[in-house]
């Protein structure tokens, strides 16, 4: 869902930005060398997207080193219906990429299913939905190429969070927090049948936000490890100050500080390419918003750890047919 836009200091005006950082996984792409990968954000939203997504598909598929695709979730809009068989036809259409494809779930997929428009659904029945149909083998991607990740699910603490994953790139760690808009899952479900239910609510949005700190910390751990030149985190939602975010954000603020070397957070939600250094004050922290609500544009995004910046980008528009 789009959340109300903060106003930042952002540098949207950046074709290709730069940036630093250290890496680490059980899984990887491929060693030290460069590699690109597509991100996509708040996609396909609609059925007018889902009718000229395979374009997009496509126009990824045949650009030159392309090695993965990470999606910042929101695979909908909030007022199309979350039932099963659009999950199914969303899973197979990102089945269509060539390379692997890693998905952090948005709040469209399953908090804001509540709503009537939506279906009226309970939202932790439709977040297993979620895991079950998006994430069918715990420690591997979608895509024609599947690709093997460090799932959370493996840890016996954290079982159901097998959306939450970790592989390296580059030698850079690159991970996945189930973070989402709704202010994280705090916004009642007000138009659920026989209303919110806020003790199940709020349980949900407790044990997802221990499971997503530890995450953070176990990437930055691994990262400070392996020596790693730079670390990427991928949610849906921004990690604000506001309740539902501040201590995911204290967090992410805390070890990038500590971390020393550059920092790239990714997430979309707010349908705006944007792109903030030194986000909350932290010099080698930097937000990067994808484009979202479109099927027309992506982000190519490369990591060089050669490079002192480690990380830079460019918008993509596909071609018209």
């Amino acid at each position: 869902m789009r959340t109300p836009m903060l106003m930042k200091s952002a540098l949207t005006a950046a074709l290709v930005v730069g940036l630093a950082a250290p890496a680490a996984a059980s899984a990887q792409v491929t060693g030290g060398h460069p590699e690109t990968f597509a991100l996509l954000g708040d996609t396909p939203y609609g059925d007018a997207q889902r009718a000229v997504f395979p374009r997009l598909v496509k126009d990824i598929n045949s650009s030159p080193g392309v090695r993965y695709v990470l999606h910042a979730g929101d695979v909908k809009n909030g007022s199309s219906t979350c039932d099963d068989a659009r999950f199914a036809d969303l899973a197979g259409l990102f089945g269509t990429f060539r390379d692997p494809f890693v998905l952090t779930p948005g709040d469209n997929e399953w908090t804001d299913c509540h709503r009537a428009a939506a279906g009226g659904y309970l939202p932790t029945e439709r977040l297993q939905a979620v895991r079950r149909v998006f994430y069918p083998r715990v420690g591997r991607t979608l895509g024609r190429r599947s690709m093997p990740v460090r799932s959370q699910a493996l840890d016996p603490r954290y079982t159901d969070y097998r959306e939450n994953v970790l592989f390296t790139s580059a030698k850079v760690v690159v991970g996945t927090v189930h973070v989402v808009g709704s202010q994280n899952d705090l916004a009642p479900w007000a138009e659920l049948p026989g209303g919110d239910r806020p003790d199940l609510r709020l349980a949900e949005f407790e044990a997802r936000k221990a499971a997503a700190l530890d995450w953070i910390d176990t990437a930055f751990a691994r990262a400070a490890r392996t020596r790693a030149p730079g670390v990427l985190l991928m949610m849906q939602a921004e990690p604000t100050g506001t309740p539902g975010f501040a201590d995911i954000r204290a967090r992410i603020v805390e070890r990038s500080r500590a971390f020393g070397k550059p920092v790239l957070l990714v997430h979309g939600d707010e349908h705006a390419y944007e792109v903030e250094p030194g986000y909350a004050g932290v010099a080698n922290l930097t937000r990067l918003e994808t484009f979202g609500d479109t099927a027309g544009n992506w982000l190519r995004v490369t990591i060089d750890p050669r490079s002192p910046q480690v990380f830079s980008w460019q918008p993509r528009t596909v071609p018209a047919p």
